[in-house]
């Protein structure tokens, strides 16, 4: 067995401005016996010479790689790949955990035997620090298994950062190379690759912080055929391991909830994108890859209505969209935001 108890991944690009608090956090975390994988991803600013001064100074702790650029999931598998520890973090190299982020998970897990631990975190403005949400604590202190007929795991926050793998479960398995969604996929993927335990606690442990540059008003059409691409690699996955008829409809759930959802609310800011034409090929694609996604019982009224209301915005989505009214969700989604300052989390 492992000496290392966690492996923590940081892709690293750039951002040397933010770099120096993130690793603090992470040298001096209070778990013992746990490596820092500090992978360069081709950056252009003086983060290189950062990560090699924690080197230096933390030899048993941090170890550092430099890699041509090939984007951030190219550097998350880099990393995985080299980690050795008993449990693997992803930590994004412009947030701060705590420092007993690594301790209190790996504790959790170890207690209740999980194949992932997840804990709260909160969303923060760089500019103003101010706490904008504090998220994953509703569930308190819990342990559930993964069951493809509970539309929990597809609910459940996807990010990397507030959760530790088991590593023997993720070992094999590849971040998808593109943007915005391969945390979703690779959390996916490790359940229907055998991951089977999970564990929460509500302690919030890691701080998000929002820079200016959103992904919601930077997304594209490229993006939205990338996310078609790679729900397709998931399909093929659960085709390929014979698990697709069990699979399929948290699949069409999955695939519509951050198609037809998330990713067309953000794709409505690219003022270059027609968007009736955008949300008539995406219905097309649901129909033709995921046509589950109409009758999925996780969109049903009788399923939504006693979850509140998040669920009951949901099944009005899935209502516009049925009667082939995608727009309307869009015009009043952006109503709220734009204007009210509502931002609705599905």
């Amino acid at each position: 067995m492992s000496s290392v108890k966690v492996s923590i991944v940081v892709p690293i690009y750039n951002l040397e401005k933010y770099i120096p608090k993130c690793l603090d956090a992470l040298v001096n975390q209070t778990l013992e016996d746990i490596e820092i994988l500090c992978v360069d991803d081709g950056s252009t600013d003086s983060a290189p010479e950062i990560i090699e001064d924690y080197k230096k100074r933390y030899p048993n702790k941090v170890k550092t790689f430099h890699k041509e650029n090939g984007g951030e999931w190219s550097a998350r598998t880099y990393g995985l790949k080299q980690a050795t520890g008993e449990y693997v973090g992803f930590i994004d190299s412009d947030d701060i955990p705590e420092v007993t982020w690594a301790e209190k998970l790996y504790n959790a897990a170890k207690e209740n035997d999980a194949d992932i631990a997840f804990c709260g975190y909160d969303r923060v403005e760089l500019e103003t620090g101010k706490v904008v949400s504090t998220e994953m604590t509703q569930y308190g202190v819990m342990n559930k298994e993964v069951d493809w007929n509970d539309d929990f795991i597809v609910y459940a926050n996807p990010s990397l950062w507030n959760k530790l793998y088991r590593l023997e479960k993720v070992k094999h398995l590849e971040f998808l190379p593109f943007r915005g969604c391969n945390d979703t996929l690779f959390l996916i993927h490790s359940y229907m690759d055998g991951v089977k335990k999970l564990t929460f606690i509500p302690d919030v442990l890691y701080h998000y912080y929002l820079r200016s540059s959103s992904q919601i008003h930077s997304l594209n059409s490229k993006d939205i055929e990338n996310l078609k691409k790679y729900l397709l690699v998931t399909k093929e996955h659960a085709v390929k391991i014979g698990k697709y008829e069990e699979y399929k409809e948290t699949l069409a759930t999955m695939a519509f909830l951050h198609l037809a959802i998330s990713w067309a609310f953000m794709l409505s800011y690219d003022k270059s994108v027609k968007m009736n034409k955008a949300l008539k090929e995406i219905i097309t694609y649901l129909n033709e890859n995921f046509p589950e996604w109409k009758n999925s019982k996780h969109f049903r009224i009788v399923h939504c209505l006693p979850k509140g209301f998040k669920h009951i915005c949901i099944w009005g989505v899935h209502l516009f969209y049925r009667i082939h009214l995608p727009i309307v969700y869009i015009w009043v989604n952006r109503f709220l935001l734009d204007v009210v300052k509502l931002e609705v989390k599905w």
